[in-house]
């Protein structure tokens, strides 16, 4: 399985969850070079919700 981490090169976000009793953790980088971590279902949740609101997608949207 390819190495799906973001980097500055690749920007993006990942979460990965490897069981229901494991804690969640998630990275992600931005185009515009922002990047955050977090581990746990709720700081993981709030980490995908920022980076939906501020960064990638939101950056699709005003390049367009």
């Amino acid at each position: 399985m390819a190495d799906l981490t973001p980097t500055p090169g690749n920007p993006g976000l990942h979460v990965s969850k490897p069981s229901p009793s494991a804690p969640a953790t998630a990275s992600a980088v931005c185009r515009c070079g922002a990047s955050a971590t977090a581990t746990g279902d709720a700081q993981v949740r709030a980490l995908v919700e920022g980076y939906t609101a501020n960064h990638g997608p939101a950056h699709q949207e005003q390049d367009r």
